[in-house]
């Protein structure tokens, strides 16, 4: 099979080209720096905004799309602009580009769960709880879901959109996100030092290792869509857990403690990204996609990618 994945040098993109090299797909990877993506994929650099670009991608054929490339929640918010030339209007170009180029392709588009915006209905959330985007980012996301299913409804592409949840542990450094707090912790308690939490012990997120995700845009790319909703588009299904369960798993296998773990809560941040109610997720189990099982597997997973 060949594949075409955008952001294929970032921290998602990275494992997944990985794994789809592993099983002998063909893989051609596409970012603004071709450093991070995996010797083996034929890598092109430049802007997935650019029309050229886009042709020269899926100029040589293809059998399947996905689009991870993206402007992140913090960076949209600074500058709606930019999210909206790559994350709306670019990857609306690039979708028309895919349904020209292949057959009614498999396309597979890394959403958010910003797109339920919050306050989240402190009941949970399920496949019923409709979409109501706060940030530029949520926003962008759900308009292109939309535009996923309109273009597989229309044949022109077999749409496939997976909502991510918090994904760990990212590598130190910006991101973009201002959800980052998450994977830091994992970085100071592997390596023994002290780290301050922006919420409180008992802040909710939900969660997946990147292991697992690429696993689901493996699965993704394979699964059968007649199994996916109407809607084409699935929230992944995660680890409910708070801060302070997290912290100590964390503390539990790098062999140190959770006290080294100082709590400072910012009421905004924690609102944002710390009051997950329950989540459930039976349409993604359906069309097959899974979480890490435990959060004693998310927290292994995601300490060997800092290895």
């Amino acid at each position: 099979m060949k594949v075409v994945v955008t952001g294929a040098g970032g921290f998602v993109g990275r494992h997944l080209v990985e794994l789809l090299l592993a099983r002998g797909d063909e893989v051609v990877g596409v970012d603004a720096v071709t450093a991070g993506i995996p010797a083996g994929a034929m890598a092109l650099a430049g802007d997935i905004a650019d029309r050229d670009l886009q042709d020269r991608a899926l100029a040589s054929g293809f059998d399947a799309l996905v689009h991870l490339a993206t402007v992140p929640g913090g960076a949209a918010e600074a500058d709606p602009a930019a999210s909206r030339r790559v994350n709306i209007d670019g990857m609306y170009d690039l979708l028309e580009r895919a349904a020209i180029a292949g057959d009614c392709p498999r396309v597979v588009y890394a959403s958010s769960i910003a797109v339920f915006g919050h306050p989240l209905p402190p009941e949970g959330v399920d496949d019923t709880t409709p979409l109501s985007p706060e940030l530029v980012y949520g926003g962008h996301k759900a308009m292109m879901e939309i535009a996923v299913a309109m273009l597989s409804n229309r044949n022109a592409i077999d749409g496939v959109t997976i909502r991510l949840p918090g994904i760990l542990a990212r590598p130190k450094g910006p991101s973009g996100l201002k959800s980052s707090f998450m994977s830091d912790l994992f970085h100071a308690l592997k390596a023994g030092e002290d780290f301050t939490c922006p919420t409180r012990p008992q802040a909710m997120i939900w969660a997946q290792s990147v292991s697992q995700c690429a696993r689901n845009f493996v699965h993704a790319i394979d699964c059968d869509s007649s199994r996916m909703p109407p809607t084409r588009a699935v929230t992944l299904p995660s680890q409910h857990v708070s801060m302070g369960d997290l912290a100590s798993e964390i503390a539990r296998q790098c062999g140190t403690t959770a006290d080294r773990v100082n709590w400072r809560p910012d009421r905004l941040l924690e609102a944002a990204f710390g009051a997950y109610p329950p989540l459930t997720t039976p349409a993604a189990r359906k069309a097959g996609f899974a979480d890490d099982g435990t959060l004693a597997n998310l927290v292994t997973s995601a300490l060997k990618t800092l290895e």
